[in-house]
């Protein structure tokens, strides 16, 4: 079915904006996907889009994935603009059904994992999503004071990493003693001569990462309760890495370190 819309007053197009809001996308079990990339990765990993949303111009480009929409919508660029949290939208957009975030007692801990305490920019989360997604990682876990994962900032700098990744909000003290019950080692991360340099240890195949806040690291609390916690040794004169970086650098190290094994 495809229907026109032309107004920013209609009903669908004033649910549509609610998806920029965390309890929107609650109330909806919903998010907005931006642009053609993000459609089609979601279309391979067979993640439920319920519709599509596009000007009559890029609807027109690619016919053959609009007909696997059961509901399509063709509306006017001032629609999307008015909806989508961009300055300049792509011209396309899907509604996703957002993924249950909680865990369920039966998640398979194998693998690498990231863990985020209460990192609140966007950008620092999706991109970390994405790294994480990069380097080989099994999933990335959240904690609920971290920006919220589909969170529109966050969904664009994902990049469709969300479909290759397990992805988890909960309370991180939980997960890390489910790590330790399965004798998985948690690694955590902090500016401090008593905390171990990367480089000097073997995680294995199965361990945790966990990464702190932008301006005030980890939670003392969770400092306390990790198998180890370590810092990346600098040359020059800065204080400290970007999170997301030091994430990047750790990631790729510590998985790697696994894979040559």
């Amino acid at each position: 079915m495809r229907e026109q819309l032309t107004s920013i007053k209609n009903q669908h197009v004033k649910d549509w904006k609610k998806l920029a809001t965390k309890r929107g996308r609650e109330k909806f079990n919903a998010y907005l996907l931006d642009g053609w990339h993000l459609v089609e990765e979601a279309l391979k990993s067979d993640i439920h889009l319920t519709e599509l949303i596009g000007t009559a111009e890029e609807l027109a480009t690619h016919e053959d994935i609009v007909a696997r929409f059961d509901q399509v919508y063709e509306v006017t660029p001032m629609i999307l603009k008015h909806v989508m949290d961009t300055v300049t939208p792509q011209g396309i957009a899907a509604v996703a059904e957002l993924p249950d975030q909680r865990f369920n007692g039966q998640v398979d801990l194998k693998g690498a994992w990231l863990m985020l305490d209460r990192v609140q920019d966007p950008g620092n989360v999706g991109t970390m999503v994405r790294t994480a997604d990069a380097a080989g990682f099994a999933g990335v876990i959240v904690s609920h004071k971290s920006a919220d994962l589909f969170n529109p900032k966050v969904v664009r700098s994902m990049q469709g990493s969300q479909f290759h990744l397990k992805l988890y909000t909960g309370d991180l003290t939980k997960w890390i003693q489910d790590f330790k019950v399965q004798e998985i080692p948690v690694y955590g991360t902090q500016l401090n001569p008593k905390a171990k340099n990367f480089r000097t240890v073997n995680p294995g195949r199965n361990f945790a990462l966990i990464m702190g806040n932008e301006g005030h690291g980890m939670a003392e609390e969770l400092l306390a309760q990790t198998t180890a916690n370590l810092y990346i040794p600098m040359k020059g004169e800065a204080e400290s890495l970007n999170v997301a970086i030091s994430a990047g650098i750790l990631m790729f190290e510590l998985n790697q370190q696994a894979l040559d094994e």
